[in-house]
């Protein structure tokens, strides 16, 4: 007898967690290896009884080619291991999120957010919110036995072929339509009236899974909302690598609408907002975070170390604590629900500018209830709003924030070994580290002298001019990301088009660690 294992004409790559859920490219998450890993979490679930036999798991997923296929595997494991599918379409992840929470149920989101299409992803969500990073340990062990009882069973007899694919296809359900109206009528709830009346917004669409929900939400609210840009090719659009190719077609966009209150969008799953001002101007979500968290009134805000220190002071200054965390949404996750243990009423974001709330919320005399989950759409609609009602501009409501400017940028296909190289060669809060720093951010590139550096997550440096660098390795993708943050947006750029450029500092970085393996600064 010849087992699966014996006879797969190829190597098996493991699936990962990374900053948040499963991350790989396409041709390594067969239909093989997305069931090996959506059966361990059910049977993690199982074993930790948060889960039954015969219980409902909720399945969606976003608008990339290879979706459908990989939702078929997670469909079909979840009913093999006893469980009903409730198969909700292709809807944002914060929708999924939701329906999965407001059922005490298991959600299974299939989605590689904003990374390109050659990739793809899969969230998982426990009955009480996301998988968090403790769990991830148990879930691993139950994902490894479950490859060890497959990779077992006489070929035979598998139900999958030498190439890990299905023998047979087993299409998904009709899609029900409950999670997409739930997440929508969230918003009616709770913005009364027409706030947004009279008010021309853009709504630049592409291949985000929400792009009809955002038209939907932002007309409910009055608004004339314009879709642009619809694309039938899915377009990874990352609001922490915001190009100049972007911003020029922002740009036109304001030019072919004059008048327009402001040019929104979403990356691909709907959970990462972006925002622009009636000038074009892009408003990161680390700002955007705190605009969001002073109007709904929260206690208590947890964001990554990433964020703008004018998060920071804009916070301090309404009276809400804040807390940093390391970059993902379980980091937040978790320091949210200690804030709200601790009484407050408790909201969170990452730099990318996903929100998430964690305690209910009275809004406008309704109550929002809790996501603690990556959100795109309540952000967006919570800046326009707050704008409007106050009877501002998008950009004046941001220029009530600090005159603190931030930017953020990346190196695509950089080596994850050479990335975490990198991280380690500064993990030391030395004078020698700083030393060694000062000789890549240079005076002459108009650094000052490194004051101090975090090593919450990645290496965040603070310059005595007031300029501040943070790199760290993505955590989902083979890519070295880099934030600035300093006194003019002019600076910002310039800062991180002096690391990310060919022959900049990351790749200068790289070369001397290539040439001098073995040494470590102390």
């Amino acid at each position: 007898m010849s087992c699966l294992r014996d006879v797969l004409a190829y190597k098996p790559r493991e699936l990962s967690f990374g900053t948040s859920g499963l991350r790989d490219l396409v041709t390594d998450m067969t239909d093989l290896e997305c069931y090996i890993n959506t059966v361990g979490f059910l049977r993690f679930l199982k074993q930790t009884k948060q889960l039954d036999a015969g219980d409902v798991v909720y399945v969606a997923g976003d608008l990339r080619d290879s979706t459908p296929r990989i939702m078929r595997s997670v469909a079909r494991a979840a009913g093999d291991e006893g469980c009903r599918v409730n198969y909700c379409g292709l809807i944002p992840t914060p929708a999924l999120g939701l329906a999965a929470l407001s059922h005490k149920s298991a959600g299974i989101m299939v989605t590689g957010s904003h990374i390109p299409a050659d990739r793809n992803g899969i969230k998982f969500y426990k009955p009480d919110g996301e998988v968090l990073k403790e769990d991830e340990a148990a879930i691993k062990v139950a994902v490894a036995s479950v490859r060890q009882e497959l990779y077992a069973v006489d070929a035979v007899e598998a139900i999958f072929d030498e190439r890990g694919e299905f023998r047979e296809v087993v299409d998904l359900p009709a899609a029900e339509e409950a999670a997409e109206r739930m997440y929508v009528d969230r918003f009616k709830a709770i913005f009364k009236g027409r706030p947004l009346a009279g008010k021309k917004v853009v709504v630049y669409q592409h291949s985000a899974v929400g792009r009809d929900l955002v038209v939907e939400i932002l007309t409910a609210l009055g608004a004339e909302a314009v879709p642009m840009g619809r694309s039938d090719v899915f377009v990874p659009f990352d609001s922490e690598n915001i190009t100049s190719h972007h911003e020029e077609y922002v740009v036109r966009l304001v030019q072919e609408h004059p008048g327009s209150f402001a040019i929104v969008s979403t990356d691909g799953d709907s959970d990462r907002p972006m925002v622009f001002d009636a000038a074009g101007e892009f408003h990161r979500g680390d700002v955007l975070g705190a605009v969001v968290a002073v109007w709904l009134k929260a206690e208590f805000a947890a964001y990554p170390v990433t964020a703008s220190d004018a998060a920071d002071s804009y916070l301090g200054s309404a009276g809400i604590e804040w807390r940093h965390t390391r970059i993902g949404s379980p980091y937040v996750i978790s320091a949210m629900a200690q804030g709200a243990g601790a009484g407050s009423l408790a909201v969170g974001w990452e730099v990318n500018g996903g929100f998430m709330t964690q305690t209910p919320l009275e809004v406008n005399g309704a109550t929002l209830a809790p996501l603690p989950t990556r959100d795109a759409i309540l952000p967006i609609v919570v800046a326009l709003v707050a704008a409007a009602e106050s009877g501002r501009s998008v950009s004046e409501l941001f220029g009530a924030l600090p005159r603190r400017y931030s930017q953020a940028g990346l190196v695509d296909n950089f080596p994850a070994e050479a990335s975490r190289a990198i991280v380690a060669e500064f993990a030391h809060d030395t004078g020698a580290v700083y030393a060694k720093l000062g000789e890549f951010f240079t005076i002459e590139h108009g650094f000052g002298t490194v004051k101090k550096v975090n090593h919450l997550d990645g290496v965040r440096i603070y310059f005595d001019n007031g300029d501040v660098v943070h790199f760290r390795p993505s955590g989902n993708a083979p890519q070295l990301r880099v934030y600035s943050v300093a006194g003019s947006q002019q600076r910002a750029d310039e800062i991180v088009e002096l690391v990310i450029k060919d022959g900049g500092i990351f790749r200068q970085m790289e070369h001397e660690l290539s040439q001098a393996r073995g040494r470590v600064i102390r």
